[in-house]
């Protein structure tokens, strides 16, 4: 199986594939030891066949730019289609700034089509394809060169089954008229903030249950000086220090470097240079703030109480719809959202688009009593009261 390793080769691969109504890709990257991941490997497809249509590009040649695969990904007339895409594109955006349009993720369609919650590309291959998967290369070092033949025939075959997936999936959501649902869907991933760090907002991925603003103050400043530090280093923020080691300078916070050698979770890495007086400084930051200068996080929602029958017969409307459009319950709805729709919340994303045609009006009238839910001897039917 041949690799494209010069820019030459995979520009007259993407002229080949700029003829077709779409492109399948995929990638091979690593992470765990690199904030950013390294793209290791790219497999591209077109219809057909034949054995050339389909291509491993190798992005660790030194002969080769990506520039004819980005001036693809701006055609028009060709759709990109990936599998859960999310982490394929970050690498895109990261490297050049583009995402490639149209786009279709046929983890996405799957959902609007019924197959589950995040279905994964091996039970599409399965239930669609008829065929099974051998995924013992995915977890490989796809740095390593050269490739071995099973690294490279569990590449390909991410990309070739994956034509038979999108062409499946793209006619039963013309046949249904769900493209809007899934454009709405897809909006998220072709939003380059989606793919935008803010080392300020990086406090909002630490879980803490303290209400303190002065623990939360703390949190705040050490979270951007992590995400900063690791994006500058190009290291995991775990190995600036782990979210426990957070939570403990937070609640500690020390002032002077002998006060980091009392932590119990703190890198022993962490307690000296760069990292030790970035931390100190956070906690000096966080010690000049107000009660009024931090946010508090949105409380958890619990069960409603004295409503939890309402919130059950959500979950029992829930279910009714979902089986009577073929979609996922998690893609309308959440156990989290049912809870606050029984609380008395309409600002939620149930209320808007498709959701709100599928399952969001009925469930404002089934509590503000409106309607009801009976049985028709096999299904869950909405009656009006």
């Amino acid at each position: 199986m041949k690799i494209i390793k010069t820019t030459q080769e995979l520009a007259a691969f993407c002229d080949k594939c700029a003829a077709f109504d779409y492109v399948t890709l995929d990638t091979e990257f690593l992470r765990e030891r690199t904030y950013y991941s390294k793209l290791c490997l790219i497999q591209m497809a077109h219809p057909g066949d034949d054995a050339d249509s389909a291509a491993l590009i190798d992005p660790l040649s030194h002969d080769l730019s990506l520039d004819p695969l980005y001036a693809l990904f701006q055609d028009p007339n060709v759709v990109k289609v990936f599998h859960a895409a999310r982490q394929d594109l970050e690498i895109f955006f990261v490297d050049k700034g583009i995402l490639p349009k149209p786009f279709f993720d046929t983890q996405v369609a799957a959902m609007v089509c019924g197959f589950g919650e995040q279905v994964g590309y091996e039970k599409l291959v399965r239930s669609i394809c008829n065929e099974g998967l051998d995924k013992s290369s995915r977890f490989t070092d796809w740095s390593a060169r050269p490739l071995s033949s099973k690294q490279m025939t569990y590449a390909i075959g991410d990309v070739t089954y994956l034509r038979q997936i999108y062409e499946f999936l793209a006619a039963k959501i013309a046949k249904t008229g769900r493209q809007s649902w899934v454009e709405e869907e897809l909006a998220v991933l072709m939003a380059p903030e989606t793919y935008v760090v803010d080392p300020k907002q990086a406090w909002r991925r630490v879980k803490t249950r303290s209400s303190s603003w002065k623990m939360l103050a703390a949190v705040a400043e050490l979270a951007e000086f992590r995400e900063t530090h690791a994006q500058k280093r190009n290291i995991p923020r775990n190995r600036v220090y782990k979210d426990d080691a957070m939570m403990e300078l937070a609640a500690t916070r020390p002032a002077a470097l002998e006060d980091l050698s009392k932590s119990r979770l703190l890198l022993r890495e962490a307690r000296k240079g760069d990292i030790a007086q970035g931390i100190l400084t956070a906690i000096k930051r966080a010690s000049e703030y107000k009660s009024s200068d931090i946010e508090r996080p949105n409380a958890v929602h619990e069960k409603p109480q004295g409503r939890e029958g309402l919130s059950e017969l959500l979950r029992v409307l829930l279910k009714a719809k979902a089986e009577q459009y073929g979609v996922a319950q998690k893609l309308i709805a959440t156990s989290a959202d049912l809870d606050r729709i029984a609380s008395g919340d309409d600002e939620l994303k149930v209320f808007t688009g498709w959701r709100n045609d599928v399952f969001g009006q009925d469930a404002l009238r089934l509590r503000a009593g409106k309607v009801a839910l009976s049985s028709n001897g096999k299904n869950v039917v909405v009656v009006n009261v």
